[in-house]
Parts: C-alpha cells; structure tokens; sequence
C-alpha cells in the first residue's frame, strides 16, 4: 500500500552462543545485561503488588482493631515471604543450558494506522484544528471562536482515529508478535534518570495547603501508632471525620508506620524516604509505557516526556505540579504512577491474556484506592476508553475481565466505606466547577503549551504502535474527546453528585507519553537518517517551547522554593516558628497562632492542638455554626486581618477553650487584646518572624 506509514524492520536475530567454555565464560555478563534490562519491570511491579499487600492488609486491620505498627511489620513479613516465593521460582527457570539458542526475532509492527491519505489526512486536519483552537481558547487570539469549535472538530477526530485504529486491527489477522524487550542500555539510562528525579525530589519544596491533611495525618499516625477513623484536624479524633475523605486510602498511615517503627519523624519519612522511592516508581513506569507504545525512538520519546514534566508546572492543576512537588500525596502517585502502569497492564492483558497480566491490572487497582478516593472515579473512565476499544475489534470477553479486575477493589473500597460510615459529600474535595474549556485549560493548558498537548491527545494515537496500543490510546482520546463536548461534564456530575472533581478527568490519559510519542513520526524516506532527523527536529521543537512557553517545577511561579540541601517542603522560618511554639511549656487549651503558622504545626506535631488548621476544611462542619465562625474570627484576629472588638474574642476564646495566643509582634492590636483578656506573656522569639506568646492564668 504506498501511502500507508512505513513499517520498521527489526535488526537481523542475534545468533546462539556456541556451545562450550567460551559460552560459559560469557554467561555471567549477559545475565547481567538481561538483569539490568529487566530491572525497571522488576522495580514497578514489585512495587505495585507490595503496596496492594500493604493496602489489603490496612483495610483488613479496621476488622481486627491492629495498630499500624503491627500491619507495617506483618507487611514486612509478608513481602520477605512472598519475595522469597518468587525468587526461588526464577531461580528455577533461569536453569538452562548455555547452547540453548534464542527465537529469531520477527518484524516489529511501526506505530500508525496503516490507512490510505485519503482516510488519513481528513483525521489529521480535524485533531490540528481541535488542537490549535483548544490551545488558544483563554487567549486573546480564542476570543473570536466559541468552544464549540475545538470540541466539534475534536469529536470528529477522536471517532476518526478510532475507526482508524479500528479497522487496521482487523486488516492484521496475524497475532500480535512480542514487544521488544528494552536493551540493557535503555534500561540502565531509564534507571538512571529515575535515581536523578529522584535525587532531585529531596531539594525541591513546594507548601501546599493540603499538606496539613496528608502529611498531618501521617505525623498522627507517626506519633500515636493509631488510624484516625474520626477528624484530627480540629478535634482529638472526636468530630466526625470529613466525608470528602474516608479512611481508605492507605499511603499517609504507610508513611506513618514506617515512621513510628524506625523512631523518626512522620514528615521525614515522607519526604526523605518515601517520596525518593516514589520518584523511582514514577519515572519507571512511565518509562515502561513509553517504551511499549512507542513504535520506534522509545528513548527520545522518554525523554521527552520526563522534560515535559520538568517544564510545564505552574498551574495549580498541571500535570508537572502533581508530579515531584506532590507526588507524596496519594493523587499525585496515582496520575504520575498508577496511570501509565494501568495502560501498560491492559496493554500486556489484551496482547497475551495471561494470568500474570491479570493479577497486576487487580494489584493496581488496589494500589490505586490505597493511594486516592480519586481511583474510584477516573479508573472508570480510563477501563471504560480500553473496554470500549476491545469491544469494537470483538475482545468484549476480555474486555469484561480486564474491567472488573481494574475497578472492582476500589469502587468496592468506597462502597463499604460509605456504607459503614455515612453517606459521601465531595463538598470539601474543591471549592468550584469546571466546565469542559476550562478543565481542559487548567490541565491540558494554553498557548503553545495546550497546542501541543492536543496534538498528542487527537494525533498521537496515530503514532503509537500498532494494534493494542494504538487501539488503547485511541480509546481514551475518543472518551476525552466526548467529555470536552460542553455540557458532558455537566450531566455527569449531576448524574454522579461529583461535579467538584470532574476537572480530574484528564488524568485518565497517558499524556506525558502521548506528548513523547510526537517525536516518533516518521516520514516515508530511503533514507533512515532523514526520518530520525525528523523526530529529532520535533522533540527539539517541542522542548523549545516547554523552555520559552511553560513554567519550569523549580521556578518561584510554580510556588516552589529550590534549596542546597535536602529539606522538608515547608517554608523554612514557618517550620521554625512551629517548631518554637511546639517545644514551649503551654497552658492547657487549643493555640491560636497565625494561619500560617497553624496550618504549619500540625505538621510538626499532633500534640499541638490548634484553632484553625485550614479554614477550607470548615465547609464539611456547617460555617453558620459557632465551631466554624468562632475559629474564622480568632484566625482573622491573629493574621492581623481583622480587629473584632475584645467581647467578640473573649467569647470565642472561652467557646474553643483556647490556652495560647501567639501573635507575630507587628500585630499590636492581637497583643493589646490579650493582655486585656488577662493572658500573660511567657515567650517571644526575635526575628525574622518575631513571635510573642501569651498564656491562659490559672
């Protein structure tokens, strides 16, 4: 077929090691490169079973009243156990003779439909208008377009490229010949990269308000060696617990266990040991993914899409901003880990049907509800693109299977939580609705940046490999492309009741793979160094404008501060303000402190009980109540926002049973105010930050 994409041919089989000495003197390098070249699968799915382990065991420790110590240190001996399992077994198939030779490689399907321009080009040019009108929506250039235009033409795109990919699986009646398996090089530059996000994660800080939650109830558990089943925020695991936030996900109480076990602090064992751990997770798993899809430069492709999580953070909402500098909360693991893992498992289910395959889409599926309330929500949507592709080529057998596996722990996790707990209110997950345009600015972004992002949304299923990968991503660009439609969005949340949440639903795309698999394009040439000089030409292109366009993660402007050493993610003068008040011999009774400072202690310690953790959360406890508007006054008072007369603090102060006040000394009216309340001053701290504390008599 001439206008077809051409097709890469696979180098010439490697032939068998001669029988003898000489092979076996050869034999332990080529065990080591096939050890490395397996490292980054072995790494990921030990990693993905151990954390399904810990999340089973945690949700079967609510039954048995276990502390986290006792299901951390089970965990363990369950990992040794199950490790030393596996390990015998592969001991076992390793024992082949030397001369055993290896199967010939076969050809290598490109990435591509297949089909002929004239089906082709027509997709082609709907995805670069969706693209480029969705990219300059929000830009003075989109105000002359309504948002109908992108997702017309988007829908037409998505529906072409999956007819597309559609009919080319059924042009191949071959069955799908084995991946090639990633070199050792490859492997070991994927490795490396990941041991360097990784190193960098312990210099980089980024403060986030939902920290007092994440790393709060981590500090919690680190402290008391017990699971919160109530609030901790405002009230000793008294008030009823915040319904946006059941007690399933499982990751704070791991960071906890781990913390309480080796005696350290709960927040360094966040950020000094798990997020390391995570940043490896995360860029091996987007490493694997990429290389399966990729049809040709995996590499290129890789690391392309790592640069572009580097580079394009800023938003709030950005795909960079939930990698390192929140990939310690749950939902930051499941978009930048989780997501990939799931693509790549179905593929690896619909291309061979194995038991193996199986087991790791459930194993995941676990971990995802250990990690986020949001798994519950997007795997749906992401296991909905795949069965849907899989059932328009006929695989609705393994379509239903797959399925289940990926959402039935955690929708079922919910289901049970809330059944034993109470009905589900999402109020307090964000604080406004997003309409199609708008989410896809607040993840997919503007300007160049969203450009491209679309390109890799309605094109790059176009590159990815042929048959289940391209059939995969052409599924999750058809569902994305139907839910920018307006008013999709809409029905869903009133249909679901979670509409504060629905601005999440870009998450079911692989887009840092997708945006890698640009620069895979191939141009019909003789000549192989003018097609890679394509590609080449493109990432560089493509970088270029992460660089010039996009807010790098490092950069002020992404609220991250960079440090010469490695620092827990808090501004540093507000840690030691907490820390200060923390180690004072206070009366009994809450402390009001700051905002800030607040929201900074109990990340320092849960013994510190104070007024207003994070006034965003004061939406779950009815802010026409007492409890919420005596803690929003009190708080305003010490920022300095706000001058209640001495009557209104003095009755809210008595209503709370606060036992501290501690002010920064430019508040002159808070220090004024409480010595006429009869609270005495017993600390003061010099500046910067200069602090003065007063306490309750008698």
């Amino acid at each position: 077929m001439p206008n077809a994409d051409p097709v890469a041919v696979a180098p010439p089989p490697v032939a068998p090691p001669a029988a003898g000495p000489a092979a076996g003197r050869l034999r332990p390098a080529h065990r080591l490169r096939s050890a490395l070249a397996a490292a980054p699968a072995l790494i990921t799915d030990a990693g993905v079973l151990g954390f399904a382990l810990w999340t089973v065991l945690y949700h079967a420790s609510f039954l048995f009243g276990l502390r986290p110590s006792v299901t951390f240190l089970t965990w363990l001996v369950g990992c040794v156990v199950i490790a030393a399992v596996v390990g015998v077994r592969a001991l076992r198939r390793t024992r082949v003779p030397a001369a055993t030779p290896a199967p010939a490689a076969g050809p290598v399907p490109a990435g591509g439909t297949g089909q002929p321009r004239r089906f082709l080009l027509p997709v082609v040019a709907a995805g670069v208008v969706a693209a480029v009108t969705a990219g300059l929506a929000g830009t003075p250039a989109g105000d002359v377009f309504s948002w109908w235009v992108p997702a017309v033409a988007g829908a037409v795109a998505g529906i072409g490229v999956m007819l597309l990919t559609r009919r080319a699986w059924r042009a191949d009646d071959a069955a799908p010949p084995a991946p090639p398996a990633p070199t050792a090089l490859q492997a070991g530059y994927a490795l490396l990269i990941s041991v360097g996000v990784a190193i960098s994660s312990l210099y980089l800080a980024r403060n986030t308000p939902d920290d007092v939650y994440y790393v709060g109830k981590t500090v919690w558990v680190a402290e008391r060696d017990l699971v919160p089943t109530n609030d901790f925020l405002f009230t000793e695991n008294v008030a009823p617990a915040m319904g946006s936030l059941p007690p399933t996900p499982s990751i704070e109480v791991f960071d906890g266990a781990l913390a309480h076990v080796l005696g350290i602090h709960g927040a360094s064992a966040t950020w000094y040991l798990a997020l390391p751990v995570m940043a490896v997770l995360a860029v091996l798993a987007l490493w694997r993914l990429t290389h399966r899809w990729a049809p040709r430069r995996p590499v290129l492709a890789f690391s392309v899409a790592v640069t572009y999580l580097y580079l394009v953070a800023g938003s709030d909402a950005a795909l960079g901003t939930f990698h390192l500098p929140r990939l310690y909360e749950g939902k930051g693991m499941f978009v930048s880990a989780v997501i990939p893992l799931m693509w790549l498992y179905l593929t690896e289910w619909f291309d061979t049907r194995s038991r193996r395959s199986l087991l790791l889409v459930f194993a995941l599926s676990v971990a995802a509800a250990g990690l986020t309330t949001t798994s519950a929500i997007i795997l749906p949507m992401l296991v909905g693109a795949a069965g849907f592709a899989m059932l328009l080529v006929g695989r609705w057998k393994d379509a239903v299977v797959g399925g289940l596996a990926a959402v039935a722990y955690p929708v079922g996790a919910i289901v049970v939580s809330r059944l034993v707990l109470g009905g589900m209110d999402a109020a307090g997950a964000d604080d406004a609705f997003f309409d199609a345009e708008h989410t896809y600015r607040r993840t997919l972004l503007v300007g160049i940046v969203g450009v491209i992002s679309g390109l890799a949304l309605w094109c790059g299923p176009l590159l990815a490999r042929r048959r289940t990968p391209a059939l995969l991503a052409a599924g999750a660009a058809l569902v994305m492309s139907v839910l920018l439609v307006p008013g999709v969005l809409e029905t869903l949340g009133a249909l679901t009741g979670i509409s504060v949440v629905l601005w999440r639903v870009p998450w079911l795309l692989a887009l840092p793979t997708l945006i890698g698999l640009l620069c895979t394009v191939s141009v019909p040439s003789p000549s192989r160094l003018l097609r890679g000089a394509v590609g080449g030409l493109v990432a560089a292109a493509m970088v270029t404008s992460f660089a010039v366009w996009a807010t790098p993660m490092w950069s002020p402007d992404s609220w991250v501060e960079t440090h010469t050493r490695p620092t827990w993610k808090l501004p540093q003068q507000r840690q030691e303000i907490a820390f200060w008040i923390a180690g004072q011999d206070r009366p009994a009774g809450l402390v009001l402190a700051p905002s800030t400072i607040m929201r900074t202690s109990l990340i320092v310690t849960s013994r510190v009980r104070v007024v207003l953790p994070r006034d965003f959360y004061l939406v779950e406890y009815d802010l026409n109540s007492d409890f919420a508007k005596d803690r929003l006054l009190l708080a305003h008072f010490a920022d300095g926002r706000e001058k209640p007369t001495r009557a209104q603090v003095a009755a809210a102060v008595e209503r709370l049973g606060v036992g501290t006040i501690c002010v920064y000394n430019g508040n002159r009216y808070a220090r004024e105010t409480a010595a006429e309340l009869g609270f005495t001053e017993f600390a003061s701290r010099r500046g910067p930050g200069a602090t003065t504390c007063y306490g309750r008599a008698g």
